[in-house]
């Protein structure tokens, strides 16, 4: 089997004000569809981000794949890397953390080739990982607080304005009642912390048998972060990226028994070895995005394994392809400590065949059929092409997004 044409489909989807320490999100969040076609009729499927920098790597490497046996992942990695020598980072300079340019779109075309792989064997994706622990992928509620959306040109908004601490809770019993999440995890270093505290405090109230988690995204310093665990250390099961940078993350990791997570300080391997040097971290959130693949990924469990680490799973802005790929490495993936985060009830549309996946008790099953076990809804990737093309949206910049809403609003970080 020979890769013969790579096909990248930029889209963008309806998203909604969800607000964070650095701005609130666009009318819409950009991805990008990948179909991978072969000499046997086989077409493999991959979904990642859709901003400038991304695209412009996946069609600048995608006509270099022809000929390329999807088998040959280090083939795969040789052509990336010479294709984007010194390519730099994918993420805007609004984004607290980068993630390689090279490892975004290996990853990308990586979990396409796995995709064939999977389909030319007849097993599912995950047998290809190492094999299913679980069949069952357990996912956490995602609280926001956010604003009513203002425009609604390229879609509807989603539970109107939730900036109270009272309103949050609200959007977590429609969340707990619609999809039967287990844990939730809030977006905070948006209120101030006393607030934020407030609001967690209030969740466990109404739901004392959750797991509970916070990520300010490095808002606070680590004194207000002390303060924040001393009021909290009952309620969390973690707390993650509480402080920017992997030095405030030690300091407080020295004073506190909580366990730290991160997806913000710990995004390449390399980094992992400095975080178990200064024992920054507790738990390293994993994503097929960026961490090398989906093959990545099973190393990162390894490697978390081994150095005595937990493991959980990071989301961003998706759809069902890339909801197929969480689901088959958290398959695959035996360490998978904590729920998986999910984006996901924050969209109504969807790209593949069959409609949106049904949450039952906070789960979804491991798609069953060869592959990703997910077939590609042309006409609705089409539909997102054209909103792509009205939208006139190429990249994401929160915080000059959050100035519709707070017109003298200064990004800070930390905040408090």
């Amino acid at each position: 089997m020979r890769i013969t044409e790579v096909i990248v489909t930029p889209i963008a989807v309806p998203d909604v004000p969800l607000a964070n320490t650095k701005g609130v999100h666009p009318a819409v969040f950009l991805r990008a569809v990948i179909e991978m076609r072969t000499d046997t009729g086989l077409v493999g499927l991959g979904e990642t981000y859709g901003a400038r920098r991304t695209l412009d790597g996946l069609t600048t490497v995608a006509p270099l794949l022809e000929g390329l046996d999807p088998c040959d992942l280090h083939g795969l990695r040789r052509r990336i890397d010479a294709a984007l020598p010194d390519a730099g980072g994918v993420n805007a300079p609004t984004a607290l953390a980068d993630h390689r340019l090279v490892d975004v779109v290996y990853s990308a075309f990586e979990l396409a080739c796995l995709d064939l792989r999977g389909k030319e064997a007849g097993r599912p994706l995950c047998d290809l990982l190492g094999g299913a622990v679980r069949k069952t992928i357990p996912f956490g509620g995602y609280l926001f607080f956010k604003f009513a959306k203002q425009d609604l040109t390229f879609g509807p908004d989603i539970m109107g304005e939730v900036m109270t601490p009272d309103a949050l809770v609200d959007q977590a019993r429609e969340f707990v009642g619609q999809y039967g999440f287990r844990s939730l995890k809030l977006k905070g270093g948006v209120l101030e912390p006393d607030l934020e505290v407030e609001t967690m405090l209030k969740l466990r109230e109404a739901f004392p048998d959750h797991g509970l988690r916070i990520d300010p995204m490095g808002a606070w310093t680590v004194p207000t972060a002390r303060r924040v665990v001393d009021q909290l250390v009952d309620v969390l099961e973690y707390l993650e990226d509480p402080c920017r940078g992997m030095d405030a993350m030690a300091e407080l990791s020295a004073q506190i028994d909580l366990p730290l997570a991160t997806n913000l300080v710990v995004v390449e391997f390399e980094q992992i070895f400095e975080a178990v040097r200064k024992d920054a971290v507790q738990i390293i959130l994993s994503d097929h995005h960026y961490w090398r693949g989906a093959t990545g990924c099973i190393h990162l469990g390894e490697m978390c394994r081994a150095a005595g680490l937990g493991v959980s799973m990071h989301s961003n802005s998706h759809l069902g392809i890339s909801l197929a790929g969480m689901c088959h490495v958290a398959a695959a993936t035996p360490n998978l400590t904590y729920d998986c985060d999910t984006h996901y009830p924050w969209s109504a549309r969807e790209i593949v065949k069959g409609g949106r996946p049904v949450f039952r008790d906070g789960a979804l099953q491991v798609p069953e059929g060869p592959g990703l076990g997910v077939e590609l809804d042309h006409a609705a990737v089409a539909e997102l092409h054209d909103l792509y093309n009205r939208a006139m949206v190429r990249d994401r910049d929160d915080t000059d997004e959050m100035r519709k809403y707070i017109p003298d609003y200064v990004r800070q970080v930390p905040r408090w």
